[in-house]
């Protein structure tokens, strides 16, 4: 697998994997690709092969007639422009001899040292009179200038001269073909006819875009000499190469300006597998070169063999020199450079997936022909080659509109912008925005879909094409509702379009979003028989039968179904916690009724049970409209249970004492010396409920009058609750109720006893709005006197001077900051020691650092640690 060029031999990088010559069953797989070949990829006619030749002889002829009438023009011997010669390569797919119809031809023109740069473009020409010219126009060229001669041509067409590329370049077509001419200018005085542009000395002196542009036909030669070493072997080479480039070209990956592959990285990459596999059928070449590079350990280098140092000092690419390229693919001549320098890592994600479809495809049809080898089992090549479902793929674009003020300028105008579009989508949209995924889809439309609110003129909307950019969103990352491409936008226009002389009035690139529903008609006319509609419906099909997709789905359905399962269970748990409840009451209540009839007088009996029956009759009510409830209702009382965490009991309960004007909480009950052996679990709970608290000192010289129970009330409290009549007692004094909530008061119970003894008194958030309710009102304040009640009710309220009245006082047991919110609620940093809000430039600070981070823009302590925020880092 060695090869000799330019008077060098090169060795093969890496070695042969397997060099088992194919099996029957491989050859019988290889002719069904032959025959899907030789109708879906036909190759160029033979009209088509003498129209290429025709036009590179006219070419080449018009090449030297220039370089000699430069060289006559700065005063050369006649003899000496006449030996100046000059010579016309090919490279790429035409040279290697794939001939596909339509393919464009890649053409160097390599000429003496004589001729420039600028009289190729006729950029250095200055026309007599010339303060005449109109700036905005730009400079003229001249018109005996190669570039001109050719526009100038009745053949050729859609000419576009692309000077201020890193390979200045002409495209054009000529006779129908299209044509890339590029240009390399020696450090000799002649090119003769045998000039041999293999031979690394040709390199000796020469600026870097002639090194790139001569760097094409060497490459090509050196691919063609290390796959022929047999004609089979060519042939097998040729074969996967064409079906390469139709896969790339329908999967919309084959633009090398774009981040993708180029024709020349497709032969390299061909070329390294044939080197692994030397013997192996087209077929099965094929589906080795899927295999290859879905495992390839990116970004490792693929290379045919080790490059070498000519000694003309020309940089080489280098491992160690070259850390950031994602996917180097290393051309094999002198001097050795990455071809794929344009590949980002949103590029290679795509190439990846599409690796991995081409190999499930081919290793699909070739499982399928070993379980069925005969002839009648026709094997579908044409899902391979099937376009790729940009369009329908994700839910947003964008599309790139490039206007230009007449078509002449615009056609220059957008060689220049689509050379640099992989900056705007894989260096700044890429980088500033929280996106998952993107993708610059490689080929323009040839419509202006900017906003129709864009003041364009109709020569801009006429002379304008379009390129769509799909991309995902990262919603983890993703901060508000909006993503602002204008500050990407604005950057490309500055740093890259900026470059472009002449920039006229008129030229510009514009955006505009849309979701997938709102893309126009021209996106799927060529690709989808039926237009949208059908692409739609294509869409709706490939999401519903995607994996992922199905599996959310499924999980989601089955979480669904837990959860109505268990809320089922909860209710049927509620229920018979609700039934014995109601069965320990009454049999509580019968309990008690027992114990009072044995326990009291005739004249106690009749009154009990008298209260007995007023108490069944209530119970009775209760039950029996508790008894039949409608299905609304528990459904009601079922999601009520839900959000809160007391009993339909206790809420009834609590909703009557709130009815009734009494402070109520979870735990009601009078913090005095009959809580002092309360739990001190429950004084110690501070869970997600609890809530920060405050204190209030209560008065003491005045005593108050709180709400009291009758004994009666309290009587048939007991009763309601379970509880024996012998509990209770006649000769109790009224007490008095203060509710609290346990569950809010994040002390010991120690502190808690402590602010009690000095006259303090814990409140929790749920009684704050009724702080000071147990406080009469002044106008029902007592004279102080500590009198029964029948002579308080006789005598007459004295008038109080309010000025004597000591109102509660508000201490906060958890200190707290007052902060300066803006018109949008956010929070207004002042700064600290560490950091000093500024949003300008104010000057040198000593010890600090002008910078954007997670407070915002402003001063930081040079040595904290600054984090970025994520929009702006990624």
């Amino acid at each position: 697998m060695s090869a000799k060029v330019g008077g060098r031999l090169f060795q093969p990088a890496l070695p042969v994997i397997d060099g088992a010559s194919p099996t029957l069953l491989e050859q019988g797989f290889q002719q069904t690709l032959q025959e899907f070949a030789a109708s879906d990829i036909p190759l160029e006619s033979k009209e088509g092969i003498e129209t290429r030749e025709r036009v590179l002889n006219q070419m080449g002829q018009l090449c030297r007639e220039w370089i000699r009438y430069v060289g006559l023009k700065k005063g050369l011997p006649r003899d000496v422009v006449e030996s100046a010669g000059g010579q016309l390569f090919t490279s790429g797919s035409y040279r290697l001899g794939v001939h596909e119809p339509g393919a464009d031809i890649d053409t160097i023109l390599v000429a003496p040292g004589v001729v420039r740069r600028e009289d190729f473009f006729g950029t250095a020409y200055v026309p007599p009179g010339d303060s005449n010219t109109n700036e905005n126009e730009g400079p003229q060229r001249d018109p005996n200038s190669l570039a001109e001669r050719i526009r100038a041509h009745p053949d050729v067409t859609n000419f576009v001269p692309v000077e201020g590329a890193a390979v200045p370049i002409l495209t054009f077509d000529w006779e129908g073909i299209n044509i890339d001419l590029l240009f390399a200018r020696l450090n000799s005085n002649t090119v003769p006819s045998d000039f041999d542009i293999d031979n690394d000395a040709v390199l000796d002196g020469v600026d870097s875009a002639t090194e790139k542009s001569i760097n094409g036909p060497r490459v090509t030669n050196l691919v063609a000499a290390f796959v022929n070493g047999t004609p089979q072997r060519y042939q097998t080479f040729l074969t996967v190469v064409r079906c390469v480039r139709k896969w790339a070209k329908a999967r919309g990956l084959y633009s090398n300006k774009m981040g993708y592959w180029g024709g020349v990285n497709i032969n390299i990459a061909v070329a390294q597998c044939l080197q692994l596999y030397p013997n192996a059928c087209p077929a099965s070449l094929l589906r080795k070169f899927f295999l290859v590079f879905k495992t390839w350990r990116w970004p490792q280098p693929v290379m045919l063999t080790k490059p070498h140092d000519a000694g003309y000092g020309l940089p080489l690419w280098s491992a160690q020199t070259s850390v950031r390229q994602v996917a180097p693919m290393i051309t094999p001549a002198y001097p050795a450079m990455n071809s794929t320098l344009s590949v980002s890592r949103q590029t290679l994600q795509i190439l990846q997936e599409e690796f991995i479809r081409g190999h499930e495809i081919v290793d699909g049809l070739w499982k399928q022909y070993q379980q069925d080898p005969s002839p009648e089992n026709i094997l579908n090549w044409n899902v391979l080659f099937q376009s790729s479902d940009f369009f329908i793929a994700y839910p947003n674009y964008l599309s790139l509109c490039i206007v230009g003020p007449s078509q002449l300028e615009a056609q220059a105008w957008a060689g220049f912008v689509e050379s640099r579009l992989r900056k705007l989508v894989s260096d700044q949209l890429a980088r500033s925005l929280p996106l998952k995924k993107i993708q610059l889809w490689p080929k323009k439309l040839e419509a202006c879909v900017a906003d129709q609110g864009a003041l364009l003129t109709a020569a801009q909307r006429q002379n304008s094409i379009t390129y769509f950019v799909g991309f995902y969103v990262d919603k983890i990352r993703m901060r508000g509702d909006h993503l602002n491409i204008e500050i990407a936008l604005q950057n490309f226009r500055d740093w890259d379009l900026s470059r472009y002389q002449p920039l006229l009035p008129g030229m510009d690139v514009l955006a505009k979003h849309f979701k997938v529903k709102e893309l126009p008609l021209i996106c799927f006319q060529d690709t989808y028989e039926g237009g949208k509609q059908e692409a739609m419906k294509k869409r709706r099909q490939l999401k519903a039968n995607n994996p992922v997709r199905q599996e959310k789905k499924r999980l989601q359905r089955l979480n669904e179904l837990k959860a109505k399962m268990a809320e089922i269970q909860k209710k049927k748990e509620e229920q018979q916690q609700e039934e014995q409840d109601r069965k320990r009451k009454r049999d509580d209540l019968e309990d008690a009724t027992a114990n009072l009839i044995e326990d009291t007088d005739g004249t106690a009996i009749v009154k009990e049970e008298e209260t007995e029956n007023s108490n069944e009759a209530t119970n009775k009510n209760e039950s029996g409209a508790a008894a039949e409830p409608n299905d609304e209702t528990n459904l009601l009382e079922s999601a009520l249970d839900t959000v809160n965490e007391k009993t339909k009991e206790e809420a009834d309960a609590d909703r009557q004492k709130l009815l009734a004007g009494e402070l109520i909480a979870e735990g009601a009950g009078g913090i005095g010396e009959d809580d002092e052996e309360s739990d001190e679990e429950d004084l110690m709970y501070a869970g997600d409920d609890a809530r920060s608290s405050f204190f209030t000192k209560v008065p003491k010289k005045k005593k108050r009058k709180l709400t009291t129970k009758s004994q009666d009330d309290m009587d048939g409290d007991d009763e309601r609750h379970g509880d024996g009549a012998d509990d209770t007692d006649t000769n109790l004094p009224k007490t008095t109720t203060m509710s609290y909530d346990k569950r809010s008061l994040p002390v010991s119970e120690e502190r808690a006893e402590f602010l009690k003894q000095i006259g303090c008194h814990f409140v929790n958030d749920t009684e704050a709005h009724v702080l000071g309710a147990d406080l009469l009102p002044p106008w029902q304040i007592d004279d102080g006197t500590e009198e029964d009640e029948e002579e308080d009710n006789a005598k007459k309220t004295k008038s109080i001077n309010l000025a004597d009245i000591k109102y509660a006082s508000i201490k906060f047991a958890t200190p707290f900051d007052i902060v300066e919110l803006d018109a949008h609620g956010h929070v207004i940093d002042k700064g600290d020691d560490d950091f000093s809000p500024s949003k300008t430039w104010a000057g040198r600070r000593a010890g600090f650092e002008f910078k954007l981070g997670e407070r915002g823009l402003g001063y930081y302590r040079t040595g904290k640690k600054v984090v970025v925020p994520s929009n702006r880092a990624y």
